[in-house]
């Protein structure tokens, strides 16, 4: 089991990939001409499917890994190059298309249910979360750190409730400038934990540079 303040940066890293704040200008825009029972339902409805979607990362993902014969090593730096790309787009207040495309954001606006498809997967629990969740769960093979990476995971979701509970109320209070630099921040942080990753996974890699750190 790691520190708690290592729990803290996992919890942090995880709602910095997810982003509902980021995410809320389009989630506004999908679910503008839903009633406020529709709306209720899809909020509890994605926020479940985030939370099932990360947990199968979390105690699957080690097994998807071996199947495929990736180390993790080469898993920490690709993750760390997908976080990376991520967060520099967040950085220009933007969301990644490695989050969602043009063509997915195009049928979400079209399809009658979009709690799953594109709101769950993949503009929240995409790539980047999955990959978050994965790189985090190698760190420990402790029972106890795989229930607080479990705890983290269960308050991201809840905290995605929240904000989509209140996206209405949210989307005529915030400015899009405001949420622009909670975007920026978030993806200032993002790019700082991707840096640590990406440089852990080499250390796996090439063990010459362990030694010489």
């Amino acid at each position: 089991m790691l520190e708690y303040t290592d729990y803290l940066k996992i919890f942090i890293a995880l709602l910095a990939v997810v982003d509902p704040l980021g995410a809320m200008p389009v989630i506004a825009a999908m679910t503008a001409h839903n009633k406020a029972s529709d709306l209720k339902a899809i909020a509890r409805t994605v926020a479940l499917s985030v939370a099932f979607i990360l947990l199968i990362a979390l105690y699957m993902g080690e097994a998807v890994l071996v199947f495929f014969g990736i180390s993790i090593s080469s898993f920490r730096v690709g993750g760390g190059i997908v976080l990376m790309l991520m967060s520099l787009t967040m950085l220009q207040g933007k969301i990644s298309e490695i989050v969602q495309n043009k063509a997915e954001a195009k049928e979400g606006e079209t399809a009658q249910s979009i709690a799953l498809i594109p709101l769950s997967i993949p503009l929240l629990a995409g790539p980047g979360a999955i990959s978050t969740v994965i790189l985090y769960a190698q760190r420990s093979k402790d029972l106890n750190h795989y229930l607080m990476i479990t705890l983290d995971i269960i308050v991201v979701a809840s905290l995605l409730w929240c904000v989509l509970r209140a996206t209405s109320w949210l989307s005529s209070h915030l400015s899009q400038t405001g949420i622009n630099v909670g975007t920026r921040l978030m993806g200032l942080i993002l790019l700082a934990l991707s840096i640590e990753v990406i440089a852990s996974g080499l250390k796996g890699l090439f063990p010459v540079l362990a030694r010489n750190a």
